[in-house]
């Protein structure tokens, strides 16, 4: 239980931290709105670090996309996917209704349906769900392929210095690869803000644009076990 305590709370961080910047830059009248991607990369990877340095007793996984990926290859038990997925997705949730109650009042002050929903979750620059789908799957196939890599070193005293990288790997994806989609790469990090966002008495909202939904939720997926599976043959 303490491992799903763990998963839970180590999701609901990351999604505070990481949605958290996405509205400092996004939403009107905060003292960082403007202030760039570059900033919002900075803050996810810090978002994606530090509740990795914290809950590291669960394998700090925060994702259900990369839980999937080190099952297939035995590095997580089968028996504790479903309550990793469900503390990570109602983490991820959670994260999200606190992102709303720390900026409700610029949630208020803007106007923009499209800005308000991106604090949230993802979507395409260029609606291309084909290509959406392959930049998602490339994104996360190099997310849980360097992680499972530098895992390869990070032994010993060295473990903190992968956790580290880490959080260099999330900043490389977010500058590097997520000018197509956002980089999700991670459904709890996406669907369930975008859960929350569509039950949450946000004004002038638009809709969570489910139509698109699947791609940041089915293309992690897909990119997570090829990933695992390719680092397997060539790591082990």
């Amino acid at each position: 239980m303490q491992n799903y305590l763990y998963e839970f709370l180590g999701t609901a961080f990351l999604v505070l931290l990481g949605d958290g910047v996405c509205a400092g830059v996004l939403l009107n009248k905060t003292k960082t709105n403007g202030s760039g991607f570059l900033v919002i990369a900075s803050g996810w990877a810090c978002a994606v670090l530090i509740p990795a340095l914290m809950f590291t007793a669960s394998g700090a996984v925060f994702n259900p996309a990369l839980t999937l990926g080190l099952a297939a290859i035995g590095k997580v038990s089968w028996a504790v996917v479903p309550g990793y997925i469900v503390a990570e997705m109602l983490g991820g949730f959670v994260g999200a209704i606190l992102v709303w109650v720390m900026y409700k009042d610029h949630f208020a002050a803007t106007e923009d349906g499209d800005t308000k929903l991106a604090v949230f979750c993802t979507g395409p620059a260029i609606r291309n769900y084909g290509n959406n789908f392959v930049s998602e799957v490339i994104a996360t196939f190099v997310l849980v392929f360097t992680i499972l890599g530098i895992s390869q070193t990070s032994v010993g005293d060295a473990a903190a210095l992968g956790t580290f990288g880490v959080g260099a790997i999330i900043l490389s994806c977010g500058v590097s690869l997520g000018g197509t989609t956002g980089y999700a790469m991670n459904p709890a990090r996406d669907f369930s803000p975008r859960v929350a966002h569509a039950i949450l008495p946000i004004p002038n909202k638009r809709d969570p644009d489910w139509s698109y939904s699947w791609i940041p939720v089915v293309a992690p997926i897909v990119g997570a076990v090829l990933a695992a599976i390719s680092a397997t043959a060539v790591f082990s």
